[in-house]
């Protein structure tokens, strides 16, 4: 577990560091990119998980428990700061989808959140036991992701 969380802090690390020191002098774009960074990061560890999900990846229950381990990983950063207000489409489009309504809505939005933590620790605690299980999982978290990106960001 230990190389695992190494190895997960050590690619996050890179991956923000590499955003967090662009050539810009604007900061909220820095935080644009630490959030979408982050995002990636989700999408790297759910990509395999939904493939399984769907039979497009063999179930793999090691494999299963180590990318919803490091999803929930994930949950434990403090991202928070990347998260400024000012930082919506409406100040930087064609840089984010975030719509600004995610400040306005403050507090309420962290519910969105919270049902997503849920969400992914309970698919860390069952994705390495059956397809099943890991496919009842996978759904919730999938439904966490999709309301608040139904909700909070511009439609393509």
């Amino acid at each position: 577990m230990k190389n695992i969380t190494r190895t997960f802090l050590g690619f996050t690390a890179l991956v923000l560091s590499l955003q967090c020191f662009s050539d810009s002098n604007d900061t909220n774009l820095d935080l644009i990119h630490a959030r979408q960074s982050n995002m990636e990061l989700r999408s790297y560890f759910l990509g395999p998980l939904a493939a399984m999900a769907k039979g497009k990846l063999p179930y793999d229950a090691e494999m299963a428990a180590k990318l919803s381990n490091s999803l929930q990983l994930l949950n434990g950063l403090d991202m928070g700061r990347a998260w400024a207000p000012g930082t919506g489409n409406d100040k930087y489009e064609g840089e984010t989808t975030a719509l600004p309504k995610i400040w306005d809505t403050y507090p309420e939005i962290g519910k969105y959140g919270k049902k997503y933590e849920t969400a992914v620790d309970a698919l860390a605690s069952t994705a390495g036991n059956s397809l099943n299980e890991l496919r009842a999982s996978l759904g919730d978290v999938g439904k966490a992701c999709k309301a608040c990106h139904d909700d909070f960001t511009e439609k393509q």
